[in-house]
């Protein structure tokens, strides 16, 4: 009988494992060096969540009533423990250098982490975390002349309602009311928002520090919202009604038929905006689209469809551009001054190669790799910091 109850409670632990691993969750992190600081993302008088010099996460929440408590960061859920007070601490395995997304499950219940501030990004409003890197620098706020990042609301035609962007602006913008200047059309990722380049990206910062130390010119950036399936076209410009889609062929893909509407609130509404309230040169010389993700591939089809209206095209981890892309595309070569395609060390890169076969046709085509970085915000901004020092030149 006690072997039949031993064997059982065996099976049940193994099944309790099992179950936590499917869910990945696993223990609090045991390895790790006991130098935690504070985080650069905590709310101001908030001493956690904190980083260590492996780059592992220790988050730390006071719930007396919960029964579990995880912290939910790199795809994986750490178990936290309870003290005497009520207070939960829990540790991540280290994590890659940069900007991370993460929240804290209490009871099943998914919620930020009250001691940081807040960041839009994987469709939420949530915590995110810094985790240091030799070259953090570059977007630090510095003694130089600071530009101007800028909230603009604006009415658009394609979607009758009011739109809202960011717009950066040199720190020279207003002491010379007679020049104007190139515009960088910026956009974000998949589940993300215009916010972001502002927050998690420091683009106001990494602009500012090098037009001051005269690794770039001035210009305008404007950053608006490019989540083509939640925005609405309507009037004139909402797609036409389409017949129901028939199965398709072994072998065959159905195509998709409808516009990408972020192409056309874009180039209805986003440019002429700019051109006609900011003092920007309006030709194609003096314009960029650029974007990380799905706004690196929105970039590649919108500048692919409007060969000509764009001089400069940034992909940060949005794939690339083909040479076939670029045959298929009249006047694309001739328009076209810049192609930056770049991608982080652990994504499985291919642009350099990308790069040398647009040379190969004679572009001006830069690869670029973030060392160490993934799909994440420090692979962007060092892709910003190089990209821009390119642009307008």
């Amino acid at each position: 009988m006690k072997k039949i109850i031993l064997l059982s409670v065996m099976m049940l632990a193994a099944l309790a494992a099992s179950a936590q691993q499917r869910n990945n969750v696993v223990p609090s992190f045991a390895g790790a060096v006991e130098d935690f600081k504070p985080n650069v993302t905590n709310q101001r008088g908030h001493q956690y969540p904190m980083v260590n010099s492996q780059g592992a996460v220790r988050a730390q929440l006071r719930a007396p009533q919960a029964n579990s408590v995880q912290l939910d960061i790199g795809g994986r859920r750490y178990e936290m423990v309870k003290d005497e007070n009520g207070v939960w601490t829990g540790t991540s395995e280290p994590q890659d250098v940069g900007f991370h997304y993460y929240q804290l499950n209490v009871d099943g219940a998914s919620v930020p982490d009250p001691g940081t501030i807040y960041f839009f990004g994987a469709g939420r409003w949530g915590s995110g975390i810094e985790i240091p890197s030799a070259d953090m620098d570059f977007w630090q706020v510095k003694n130089v002349p600071q530009g101007a990042l800028e909230e603009k609301y604006y009415w658009s035609k394609a979607t009758e309602s009011m739109r809202h962007c960011f717009v950066y602006l040199p720190a020279e913008y207003q002491k010379n009311p007679n020049k104007k200047y190139p515009v960088l059309y910026l956009q974000h990722g998949n589940a993300e928002d215009e916010n972001g380049w502002g927050s998690q990206g420091h683009t106001a910062q990494i602009l500012d520090n090098l037009i001051a130390e005269g690794k770039a010119v001035p210009f305008i950036v404007v950053i608006d919202y490019g989540q083509s399936q939640n925005i609405h076209l309507v009037g004139q410009y909402a797609p036409a009604p389409q017949p129901a889609p028939q199965p398709a062929q072994q072998g065959q893909r159905q195509a998709n038929t409808g516009p990408d509407a972020f192409q056309v609130v874009l180039l209805t509404d986003i440019i002429p905006m700019v051109e006609r309230e900011y003092r920007v040169i309006a030709d194609a010389q003096h314009r960029a689209l650029a974007g990380l993700s799905m706004g690196g591939m929105q970039t590649r089809r919108i500048t692919i469809a409007n060969p000509t209206t764009f001089a400069y095209v940034g992909q940060f981890s949005g794939g690339t551009i083909s040479v076939e892309d670029v045959q298929g595309a009249a006047g694309f070569k001739q328009t076209n001054k810049l192609v930056f395609m770049s991608s982080g060390s652990k994504e499985n890169p291919r642009v350099m190669e990308a790069a040398e076969a647009l040379k190969g046709i004679g572009m001006n085509a830069v690869g670029y790799i973030s060392e160490g970085t993934a799909h994440e915000w420090h692979t962007w901004r060092r892709s910003l910091y190089q990209f821009a020092q390119l642009l307008f030149k």
